[in-house]
């Protein structure tokens, strides 16, 4: 059925957003009528992609910074204490009813989010290609179990085959995702407690006596925000915004963070705790072959473990395959959501195929995560500080407006505060990055190994130069905003 503008909202899901349905909503305004979720949705949908192997690898690539397990214990927690961003950039898809680089338009203007939508959809696609590349160095592992030594054509045909089966779920879209996800969670919890119990008596908390400097702490610490809670900022409104505007923003906040944080660091926990044991899982080009390798780990428990790892990271890819297909339309591509993920796959299978016959997954995720900052720190502190200027709202129907006549239109198009203070917080996290083949000057003013203050000075500098070149002009559309709100509120009265 479509549902009528009587549907009570909640009560049930339409035509438009339903399991196993192809969604035919994109970046386009959500009607009231078809807002079925509710905020503890938020919750289902991002702890089912929390339970995941990602996590478990990163965080036994964090021992092999040097950590003790307790400091690597510490970073993880303080690391993911950044999802409370993810909270706050949730908030604003119930009131605008639309996507994160719809909503963008708002601040950069329709044109000048453009740029911005493109360093997401590149993000996006990287994010992808990550879930593919151990998707299929989990099946070399199995593969390899089952007494068969893949070559290069087995390679070749994992990737193609992986391509092909993750673009299934987000195929159908945002409900399909939101119930399949939330399917995942007990069973992951049960597979993490059994790997727990199989590594206990193995770990070995002091296997590193002294730890690694406060500097190289701060790298462990970027390192972490930006794969956790600041990771995903640019993708929160993408899911929120199927909840009515009058949903509860503590609750959103609230479900959100314990969606995410806390299943993320019970998860990379559990990863430094095998990673003190198991060093290769954090340098191996496949991060799995270790497990296939050990004899602490049973080998039945490892096959069923890792056929289970697959399932959920095509359900996790789902999730950048989605936002990178309504970033596309964003940018201007005019192309349906769910042809944009047949696109996007088609991308995919490129970058996969290369990362996986050409680099460590150490160094290609590390590598990444550098530049991954350098543009979103900055992009989320100008996102929410634009949002506060506005008194926490938008007006919808502008934000979907791209001509001269949109209240978000700036000059040319563009609103060249945002730019400018994007220019300016990314040239601050440039030059705080520190990484194994860039040091920038703050890094290295810090002494010894180079501490990386990036994600911190691309957000402050990004933020307090966009507060200072737009809160004038930014009040005055607020007023404007308010304005047109009160009258829309009048006629519908």
């Amino acid at each position: 059925m479509t549902a009528s503008a009587h549907t009570p909202v909640g009560t049930e899901l339409t035509e438009a957003d339903k399991p196993f349905h192809v969604e035919q909503h994109g970046i386009d305004y959500i009607p009231e009528s078809e807002r079925w979720a509710k905020p503890r949705d938020l919750f289902g949908m991002w702890a089912g992609a929390s339970f995941q192997i990602e996590y478990f690898v990163y965080g036994a690539i964090l021992m092999t910074f040097g950590f003790t397990f307790v400091q690597a214990a510490v970073l993880i927690v303080l690391g993911n204490l950044s999802f409370v961003l993810l909270g706050l950039c949730s908030l604003q898809g119930p009131d605008a009813g639309t996507t994160v680089f719809a909503i963008n338009r708002a601040s950069y203007g329709p044109n000048g989010s453009r740029l911005i939508s493109l360093f997401n959809w590149l993000t996006q696609i990287g994010f992808e290609a990550e879930g593919l590349i151990l998707i299929v160095g989990a099946a070399l592992v199995l593969t390899s179990k089952a007494g068969f030594l893949p070559g290069t054509p087995a390679k070749v045909g994992f990737i193609i085959l992986a391509v092909l089966i993750q673009l299934i779920v987000p195929f159908f879209g945002h409900a399909t995702m939101v119930k399949t996800l939330r399917a995942l969670i007990i069973p992951f919890v049960v597979l993490y407690a059994v790997l727990l119990a199989f590594s206990a008596r193995h770990v070995d908390l002091h296997g590193v006596a002294h730890g690694a400097n406060w500097q190289t702490f701060m790298v462990g610490l970027a390192f972490t925000i930006t794969l956790s809670g600041l990771g995903w900022t640019e993708n929160g409104n993408d899911y929120s915004r199927y909840l009515p505007p009058d949903a509860s923003k503590k609750a959103i906040v609230g479900w959100v963070f314990l969606g995410t944080a806390i299943p993320e660091i019970l998860v990379m926990l559990l990863g430094a705790a095998v990673g003190t044991f198991l060093t290769r899982v954090g340098t191996s080009p496949n991060p799995f072959a270790p497990l296939a390798r050990t004899t602490t780990i049973p080998s039945g428990f490892v096959v069923v473990f890792l056929v289970f790892a697959v399932v959920q990271l095509f359900a996790v890819n789902s999730l950048d395959l989605y936002s990178s297909g309504v970033t596309l339309q964003a940018m201007g591509v005019h192309i349906k959501r769910y042809q944009a993920v047949l696109v996007d796959s088609a991308i995919c299978l490129g970058v996969t195929s290369y990362a996986v016959f050409n680099s460590s997954f150490n160094t290609l995720l590390r590598n990444f995560v550098a530049v991954v900052i350098c543009w979103i720190a900055p992009w989320a502190a100008i996102y929410l500080v634009d949002w506060g200027l506005r008194r926490w709202r938008y007006v919808p129907a502008e934000l979907q407006r791209t001509d001269r006549a949109s209240l978000y239109w700036g000059i040319g198009g563009v609103h060249w505060p945002a730019i400018v203070a994007q220019a300016a917080g990314s040239t601050a996290a440039v030059l705080a990055l520190s990484q194994p083949f860039y040091q920038g000057p703050i890094a290295t003013a810090a002494g010894g190994g180079g501490a990386d203050f990036s994600v911190f000075t691309g957000m402050f500098v990004g933020g307090l130069v966009y507060l200072v070149l737009a809160r004038r002009g930014v009040h005055l559309q607020a007023v404007a905003q308010d304005e047109i709100l009160e009258s829309n509120e009048a006629v519908t009265a």
